[in-house]
């Protein structure tokens, strides 16, 4: 994509309500625009930075055994009822009546939507277990929508839900999702940390949020600091085996909130406590029979008896994790994304557009990345060399490419990584051959 066209809005100043980092470099950047309170339109850049998430998301689920579905964000409030939520709920939920003043609501999760499909089409043990995910828009009533898509009211999130026949399968679909998470997270560069966490309104007795670090973190963490040199994408896992072992290996370590760290009950040396800020970007729950039981959600066991499923739930914050992306890894010229979710692989710079011969080595470098899989943004504006390196730091593409009349008359080229700032020239095959490799 060439920049002079690639609708970028970059704004100079800060505006007044961007509080924290990611919030205020998004904005510059022109990845998003508030619609209203806690709504955002997702522009082109942001929008890619999206996609690839979910796709990191997408994969690690597929590769879990989980399928995809797409349920609707409109729900009746029916089913709500029928699970004892809609009153319960609070003012988060968006409550709307359709024209024929049938009780409709925005979906802020989808337990009772599942349960609903589920129950009509599964009959027997024999169909079990399950787990159907979604990657959709969610819509929750925030009192104060701030920090921009950290805390908004409209949210792309994946939410995917596991169906089993006893305790011990309900365990292992736990299982599942607590090693995709770590890998899921891991693979977009973050340090996601496991901690037991409450269950709040979804409900159940068993959950783990996941939380990585960050100084601008909305919760205070406790962790051993084993943690921090953990590998989550080392070995490989079989889903198909014992996961017992696999997850107790990774609880092992201490983790806690502020709100379950408790000082006099903690044994580590204040050597091995790392103290922090974190932010959420999934959490788990396994919760039972809670929502199949008053839904009747239940299948014909072996012996033709009834059984109500055991069931959990699983978010991911697509959307957020944009966000929290940055908030993990930025300095002061603005964003540093991870190779995996950037918007484009390359920042290709033309420091004289114009002149004929830096024009034709620009232009052959675009085409030989793109003819080589590499997604490319290339400067080809007519602006000073100092505003396009100013640009190229804020979007934070991994690699800068710079081509200048200067080095291209000694057959070089510079490159540079934006995550170390180390600058190098090279020949144009060997520059090549590095982003190509």
């Amino acid at each position: 994509m060439r920049l002079s066209k690639f609708f970028m809005p970059m704004l100079r100043e800060t505006p007044a309500e961007a509080q924290i980092v990611s919030h205020r470099l998004m904005l510059r950047a022109g990845m998003v625009r508030q619609a209203a309170a806690g709504i955002y339109s997702w522009l082109p850049l942001g929008f890619r930075v999206l996609q690839k998430i979910a796709q990191i998301v997408r994969e690690e689920q597929d590769r879990s055994g989980a399928q995809e579905v797409l349920m609707p964000t409109i729900q009746s409030a029916d089913l709500w009822r029928a699970s004892n939520r809609y009153d319960d709920y609070g003012k988060e939920m968006l409550r709307i009546k359709d024209r024929h003043d049938r009780d409709m609501l925005y979906g802020p999760t989808n337990e009772e939507l599942i349960t609903d499909i589920f129950r009509n089409s599964v009959k027997s043990y024999r169909d079990l277990p399950r787990n159907l995910y979604h990657i959709q828009w969610k819509f929750r009533d925030e009192v104060r929508p701030r920090f921009g898509v950290m805390r908004g009211r409209e949210f792309l999130m994946k939410d995917n839900y596991s169906f089993d026949l006893d305790t011990a399968g309900a365990r292992h679909s736990y299982n599942k999702m607590f090693i995709a998470y770590l890998r899921t997270f891991a693979r977009m560069g973050l340090k996601a940390i496991p901690m037991r966490a409450e269950t709040g309104p979804i409900g159940g007795d068993l959950s783990h949020e996941f939380i990585i670090l960050a100084d601008t973190g909305e919760s205070a963490v406790y962790c051993d600091r084993g943690w921090l040199e953990t590998n989550v994408l080392a070995g490989d896992t079989d889903y198909e085996q014992d996961l017992n072992p696999a997850v107790a290996e990774w609880t092992k370590l201490y983790a806690a909130t502020d709100n379950q760290h408790d000082p006099e009950a903690c044994t580590l040396p204040s050597d091995r406590l790392h103290s922090g800020r974190g932010i959420e970007v999934g959490h788990i729950f396994n919760f039972g029979t809670k929502y199949s039981k008053p839904m009747n959600c239940a299948v014909v066991g072996p012996k033709g008896e009834q059984i109500f499923v055991e069931m959990g739930s699983y978010g991911i914050g697509v959307s957020r994790l944009a966000g929290a992306i940055i908030e993990a890894s930025h300095d002061e010229a603005g964003i540093i994304w991870p190779d995996s979710v950037a918007p484009f692989d390359v920042g290709l710079i033309n420091l004289r557009s114009g002149d004929a011969k830096c024009d034709a080595a620009a232009d052959d470098f675009y085409r030989k990345l793109i003819a080589a899989g590499k997604s490319v943004l290339h400067d080809d504006r007519t602006e000073s060399a100092g505003s396009k390196f100013i640009t190229m730091d804020l979007i934070g593409l991994p690699w800068q490419l710079i081509v200048g009349p200067r080095g291209l008359a000694a057959g070089r080229v510079e490159l540079k990584r934006r995550k170390t700032g180390a600058r190098e020239e090279l020949s144009i095959d060997q520059a090549l051959n590095k982003l190509t490799a």
